[in-house]
């Protein structure tokens, strides 16, 4: 038999075969119907597989490199608006290719993004985008190993490593929202965000102290109302906490690690009768559609979500095309917008 563990995505179920001395049907049998087989032939078929590397493939026919024409892009939320406009950003470049793309949410789940990342590599995508939770995932070397290339979406070069990444530079984005915040003359402001692991919301709120700490300020006495999920939700309940507060310990001013939890909190003050932003300014992140439209309307940190998409999508293509090419990361620069939710108080 052909030695072709050098290429692993070039072992098909035959070198299984072969190196356990069974048919192709009882590896067949051990892949898809394991009890059919006899205990001691499926652990030579097992340990065959592991010797090769193989992996299962999906498809209805083995795929060799350049023949698939699906690319993914793994997202955190699919119901943040935020990753349906990155995808978007993506198709602009990929439908002139004549690729598909399919959008996978891990639901900000490890063990779902595990599951999806083990399905994509047994469908032998042509390639990988994807917003990860764990970027230490094994799927992830292991899509590698088998040459098909991978970007790291909103992912910042210090933290990209040896891969392609495209980013904002999401400390600066903290920063301009604090800033913003305490320009208006607020001098008891909040962080609500979450959870904190993920290296984007961690990164927010390490601006947001970096500003407090630049105006002079004492970065104690910023309160953190961490979440544990970045939805609108979760912004009700931060809401619902401030609200418990004593009126002396109230922030008057809030910075939202994204627009899903800045409209959540907003709703629940004004369902409460606190006036925003006369008794409580809101700053939000991403600036989505929803922020513009929410019943006042929300300030907030603007990422460039079309050209995230087309730029991880620009250099996949290149990767896809060029395996050898030198990996490069691209870091982009936020913009605060400001709307009626922090417009500075007027005398009286």
């Amino acid at each position: 038999m052909k030695d072709r563990t050098g290429d692993p995505s070039a072992v098909n179920i035959k070198d299984v075969a072969a190196r356990a001395g069974v048919s192709v049907g009882t590896v067949s049998n051990v892949l898809n119907r394991p009890a059919v087989v006899r205990v001691a032939t499926r652990s030579r078929v097992e340990e065959a597989i592991a010797e090769l590397g193989f992996v299962p493939n999906a498809s209805a026919r083995q795929l060799v490199a350049g023949e698939n024409h699906t690319l993914a892009y793994v997202v955190l939320d699919i119901s943040n608006p935020f990753f349906t406009d990155v995808a978007k950003g993506i198709e602009e470049v990929t439908e002139g290719e004549g690729l598909s793309l399919f959008i996978c949410n891990s639901d900000q789940s490890e063990a779902k993004e595990d599951r999806v990342l083990e399905r994509l590599t047994e469908l032998r995508v042509r390639g990988v985008l994807i917003t990860a939770l764990d970027y230490g995932n094994r799927r992830l070397a292991q899509l590698r190993h088998l040459r098909i290339p991978v970007v790291l979406i909103d992912r910042t070069p210090d933290l990209a490593g040896d891969w392609c990444a495209v980013g904002v530079d999401d400390v600066a984005g903290g920063a301009l929202a604090m800033a913003h915040l305490l320009d208006i003359g607020r001098d008891a402001p909040a962080f609500v965000g979450g959870p904190l692991s993920v290296p984007q919301l961690g990164d927010r709120l390490l601006g947001a102290r970096k500003a407090i700490t630049e105006a002079g300020s004492d970065e104690g006495a910023l309160l953190v109302l961490e979440t544990t999920s970045p939805t609108i939700d979760h912004g009700r309940r931060a809401g619902e906490r401030l609200l418990g507060l004593p009126l002396a310990r109230r922030p008057n001013a809030v910075f939202c690690a994204n627009d899903l939890l800045a409209f959540g909190f907003q709703q629940m003050l004004l369902r409460h009768g606190v006036r925003v932003p006369d008794d409580v300014a809101i700053v939000g992140y991403d600036d989505i559609e929803l922020a513009e439209a929410a019943t006042v309307p929300i300030s907030s940190v603007s990422q460039p979500r079309h050209a995230l998409g087309r730029s991880g999508a620009a250099l996949l293509l290149e990767e896809v095309h060029d395996p050898d090419h030198e990996h490069r990361h691209i870091l982009f620069s936020p913009e605060l917008v400001a709307r009626a939710s922090s417009v500075q108080l007027h005398s009286t």
